[in-house]
């Protein structure tokens, strides 16, 4: 699904216009740039939520050449699936599955959803 899709349902269930439709989910989606963009968790109750957490600086290779490249410190975005999409049969995978430990000796904890059976 892309935006263009969020839009036309959005203009389909509530029979508003598709501009109003459109503009309402730009100002949505710039709200929450803004509000990652600071650090700010965002909460949908029933969705799930955004955080932002920092992410630890450390070593990667190059594949061709196999040299080591500094990799910097910065932010990521996770986002653990709430309780409604959960009972959909979206699951947050537990920290035993969901950590990677690569050869820098970062952990990168994996949020994936698992796509339901049938379509809601």
């Amino acid at each position: 699904m892309i935006k263009l899709d969020i839009v036309n349902r959005i203009a389909d269930r509530t029979g508003v216009p598709k501009m109003k439709a459109e503009q309402a989910v730009e100002a949505l989606f710039h709200s929450m740039k803004e509000a990652l963009a600071r650090g700010e968790r965002i909460e949908l109750r029933g969705f799930g939520v955004f955080v932002v957490k920092a992410r630890k600086r450390g070593v990667g290779r190059n594949p061709r050449t196999g040299e080591e490249v500094a990799i910097p410190s910065g932010k990521t975005i996770r986002f653990k699936p709430g309780k409604e999409l959960q009972a959909h049969g979206f699951d947050a995978e537990d920290d035993a599955a969901g950590t990677h430990h690569n050869g820098g000796g970062n952990d990168t904890q994996h949020h994936a959803a698992r796509l339901p059976d049938a379509e809601y």
